[in-house]
């Protein structure tokens, strides 16, 4: 499918913010709000993002029209996610494909969200962004890695990460790739559905947080197993916060990743500071070309390309 790019985001633009999944509260919500408009954004949100249904941000309907009304006002130039938790794949077979398709905007989130970015993506061609939430990373004081943000969004033609985003190496080598991903137990959700994960050809980025090492082992043996290890150019791993056993354990989680992923003969990075993460989340664009160079230990990932219709002029911001 051909890629949809984006048009880039610019001082002085609206972004509307969305609740996909679990319900969210007031306070995290006013105060991502005002952190983005410290990056010179215009937030916009419904009153009904505050619903709640069970665990969810009120019901399928309402949270399909959300999402579907931001992709349609044509002032809304891009759509960040609140937060994750759980309840986007309630969501799949109530996308309107042709609106998002014809309406390409920037779309941002990670943790549950990573069903919506794989499906919009695989589904229209659309490029997405793993990138902050409002709500958990905008909402505290080094939530978010401003550079990576503004390359990805502003439309930088190239841009790296390297060790400073957390990066390490596991297994040495070097490939090119479309970067594509986002949490492991979402990838690994998607098997068996309409809307499995599509890897051959990737630098497949896997996050995840709070599962045991052993869970992380059985999400990855899951996907070796359906085949959609076999073609990846590349895997880059997250921070992985909590995701241990106990305290005292006699192995690390990099070691149970070696015995998984170690034979297929394809670089390995680990730490990369994307989607659950201790501070500074980056933002990663799921669907441009890059580049993943690993030796002596060193990891650098190179994105390729811009990853939005970059601005001909900026916006003229009137205050």
């Amino acid at each position: 499918m051909a890629r949809i790019k984006p048009p880039a985001l610019r001082p002085g633009d609206t972004v509307g913010i969305v609740a996909p999944a679990s319900n969210i509260q007031r306070e995290p919500l006013e105060a991502g709000c005002r952190a983005l408009e410290q990056f010179g954004y215009k937030p916009f949100f419904f009153d009904s993002i505050l619903n709640q249904d069970l665990y969810f941000a009120g019901s399928i309907k309402r949270r399909a029209t959300e999402l579907h009304e931001m992709f349609a006002r044509p002032e809304v130039r891009a759509i960040l996610c609140a937060r994750g938790g759980y309840g986007c794949n309630y969501l799949l077979p109530h996308l309107d494909l042709s609106l998002i398709r014809s309406n390409p905007k920037i779309f941002a989130g990670y943790s549950d969200i990573t069903s919506l970015l794989t499906c919009i993506h695989n589904a229209t061609g659309l490029v997405a962004f793993h990138a902050p939430m409002l709500a958990k990373d905008f909402a505290k004081t080094g939530g978010v890695d401003e550079h990576s943000w503004k390359a990805a969004l502003e439309g930088w033609s190239e841009w790296e990460l390297g060790s400073g985003s957390g990066m390490r190496g596991l297994a040495d080598g070097e490939a090119d790739g479309v970067l594509y991903g986002g949490c492991l137990s979402m990838l690994a959700a998607s098997l068996g559905t309409p809307y499995e994960v599509q890897t051959t050809g990737t630098l497949l980025f896997i996050e995840d947080v709070a599962a045991k090492p052993y869970q992380i082992d059985r999400m990855l043996m899951q996907l070796k197993l359906a085949g959609r290890l076999d073609g990846v150019a590349g895997i880059i791993f997250g921070e992985m916060v909590d995701c241990v056993q106990h305290a005292e354990q006699a192995y690390t989680l990099e070691e149970v990743v070696r015995r998984v992923v170690g034979d297929l003969g394809v670089p390995i990075a680990y730490g990369l500071r994307s989607g659950h993460v201790s501070s500074r989340n980056v933002t990663l664009p799921i669907g441009v070309r890059a580049n993943l160079r690993v030796a002596a230990g060193q990891a650098t990932l190179a994105i390729r390309e811009p990853a939005v219709i970059p601005a001909q002029k900026p916006n003229v911001v009137r205050v």
